[in-house]
């Protein structure tokens, strides 16, 4: 007994507040939760700005003394291409539905959730790869400074685990959104890292032959600046870390306070403060990326940005360039205070990726019927995500440049489908000009996503296990949960009770099931009733009800039973549309029975083929062996002794 109380104690606890899914535009809009532009902002930049921590030292070791020009192709990119991307996106999708909505919008049935859950595939690889790579490197922050103890010295994986640990611990007991708290870690990190390279600057002018070696060494291995830029563009795939930020800029879109006068329809403050926030974010981060890529190209020793091998520890430099000039050119002291907010930031990272990733989820995954039932409860998703990102890191070592590619695979997949959508919307609204110039953009996404593939495929390798355990989960999940009585509501119009209530004899209610393709007039109904009357040994004075359900999309999971009554002739029909008729029939049954306490007999026609055709014609296409599915339906809702009673002849 005490081991099942504890059992039960525990999936209670585990089970505990689940999560509502959202389907669509969000349902309220509360204003007391909106907040100023520029505090959302701090929000998604944990996770923009936080790659300060680690950029400059990747796209040194991507580049090598390059790294600046690079670094100026990448933010002239993000200005011109991504930056116009998302300000399409956040007007279209104002409720944080972000790119992936618009695509599933633009396709149909099954080819639209199959494309989503791949898609969720590299989002999950983009958010994961983010708690882990920011994990890592903040543990990177903690080794490298000269006041830890030496036990803690070469603990990368043991420190980074633990980072991971506890973030998923506070997940665990309960993670509310925290604008506060990150508007000071970003002010403070911004601010800290302005002085870091500021300092640096100062240094470089007041030492010009360090600037004039580094020009000399450039053209010395370049030639002239025409090289340099070919070299740069073919270079800039490595350096995708930096375009990071935008898709999470548009997921908060909820949270932007927009103008007195918006509407659900029309929120034209919230779209113009996001075009700000989005904006200003890029504009900071160019700055940011230019300057830190130049002091640290110039200011650090190339053998500082080495990877650890088999052979000689890791770099000073490595995953934390600015770190170093911090605690050279600053001292130990404000160098700690520069490791702490650092890593306090690089936390916090990983703490909006992890709810992103509690977000996306339920999201997506239950409208489709595709993800198990504790799903919708955030704990098990918590405990699922930590040991993933357990997972990743003990594979990478906790090697900050090593997750760079699977980081970049999933931040360009997700980017260049955001151009993907902007384009197809812009052609479908016939816009010419707009359409040529997105496309231009969508190509130089794909060319950055092939290249980043062909140069790094490890990325792609840790996104296709996350798409495929997705995809494989989910349809097994959609396949358990078939025969579900899914329907969220059923709704009769007058015309329909009316029918109900007047063919209700004896405390009888005879329903028979007619498929629309055998014919919808008065002859094809006769026939029905006459075949239904004989084989079901059915009083000619028992009133006959009969029941069409329409197809609609097969691959939607779950929808709201809409019936209608229609007279045809001397026939009363009722009508309805779902993407399982099986499911339909069952929940229409299970309404008439709690609302009119009647015996209920559904009599269907033998199904004639092969049962296991019938099955996957079900699973597919939402038909199949109707008669025997409705039985074993009803079966898991209702007693055997009930009111409900299936025949087939």
């Amino acid at each position: 007994m005490e081991a099942n109380g504890v059992k039960g104690w525990m999936r209670s606890w585990l089970l505990q507040g689940a999560a509502q899914a959202v389907e669509g535009p969000y349902k309220s809009d509360d204003h007391h939760h909106q907040h100023p532009w520029w505090q959302v902002m701090c929000l998604t930049g944990v996770d923009y700005f936080s790659t300060l921590g680690y950029q400059p030292g990747i796209a040194f070791v991507a580049a090598g003394i390059l790294s600046p020009i690079a670094t100026l192709i990448l933010v002239i990119f993000t200005l011109v291409g991504a930056l116009p991307i998302y300000r399409r996106v956040s007007r279209e999708s104002p409720f944080g539905q972000g790119s992936i909505s618009m695509l599933e919008r633009l396709m149909t049935r099954w080819k639209s959730k199959l494309f989503v859950l791949c898609l969720l595939g590299f989002a999950a690889t983009d958010f994961i790869i983010t708690i882990t790579l920011s994990a890592a490197d903040a543990a990177a922050h903690v080794t490298e400074n000269p006041f830890v103890p030496e036990v803690l010295r070469h603990q990368n994986v043991g420190l980074t685990l633990l980072l991971v640990a506890v973030l998923g611990a506070v997940f665990l007991r309960g993670f509310t959104e925290a604008i506060g708290l990150a508007v000071v870690l970003v002010i403070g990190y911004l601010v800290l890292n302005c002085v870091v390279i500021g300092v640096g600057l100062v240094h470089l002018m007041s030492n010009p032959h360090i600037v004039g070696t580094w020009k000399n060494a450039l053209f010395a291995a370049h030639g002239n600046p025409l090289a340099m830029l070919g070299v740069g563009l073919l270079l800039f795939p490595r350096l995708a870390l930096g375009l990071s930020g935008f898709e999470t800029g548009v997921a908060v879109m909820p949270l932007v306070r927009g103008a007195p006068g918006d509407t659900p329809d029309q929120p034209t403050g919230r779209i113009r403060n996001t075009h700000k926030l989005l904006g200003t974010a890029a504009l900071l981060m160019s700055v940011y990326l230019i300057t830190s890529s130049f002091v640290t190209t110039l200011l650090i020793p190339a053998q500082e940005f080495r990877d650890a091998t088999a052979t000689q520890a890791a770099g000073a430099a490595n995953g934390r360039a600015l770190a170093y000039l911090a605690h050279t050119y600053l001292g130990n002291g404000f160098g700690t205070v520069y490791d702490i907010s650092t890593i306090l930031i690089l936390w916090f990272a990983g703490a909006s990726a992890m709810a992103g990733l509690l977000n996306l989820v339920p999201r997506y995954l239950p409208q489709y019927g595709m993800a198990p039932k504790w799903t919708s409860s955030q704990r098990p998703l918590v405990l699922v995500f930590t040991a993933i990102a357990f997972l990743v890191t003990i594979v990478f070592r906790a090697n900050v440049n090593a997750q760079g590619g699977a980081y970049a695979t999933g931040v360009l997949v997700l980017m260049s489908s955001a151009s993907v959508a902007v384009t197809l919307s812009a052609r479908r609204q016939r816009r010419a000009l707009a359409t040529g110039l997105f496309g231009l953009i969508t190509l130089a996404f794909f060319y950055i996503t092939v290249a980043n593939v062909i140069e790094r495929p490890n990325g792609i390798k840790i996104a296709s296990l996350f798409i495929m355990s997705i995809i494989i989960t989910s349809l097994l999940s959609r396949v358990v949960r078939a025969t579900e009585i899914r329907m969220s509501d059923v709704v009769l119009d007058a015309e329909a009770e009316r029918m109900i209530a007047e063919a209700i004899h004896k405390n009888r209610l005879h329903l028979v099931m007619h498929n629309a393709a055998d014919g919808t007039t008065i002859d094809a109904y006769r026939i029905r009733e006459a075949k239904t009357r004989r084989r079901h040994y059915i009083p000619g004075g028992d009133p006959l009800l009969l029941v069409e359900v329409r197809l609609s999309d097969p691959s939607a999971f779950s929808d709201q039973l809409c019936v209608t009554g229609e007279t045809v002739g001397p026939y009363d029909v009722l009508r309805c549309s779902s993407p399982a008729v099986p499911n339909a029939i069952a929940a229409l049954a299970l309404y008439i029975l709690k609302k009119h306490h009647c015996q209920v007999h559904l009599n269907f026609s033998w199904t004639i083929g092969n049962p296991i055709i019938h099955h996957i014609r079900f699973l597919l296409w939402g038909e199949g062996d109707t008669a025997r599915l409705v039985r074993f339906e009803l079966e898991g809702y209702v007693p055997k002794d009930s009111d409900i009673f299936v025949h087939v002849a």
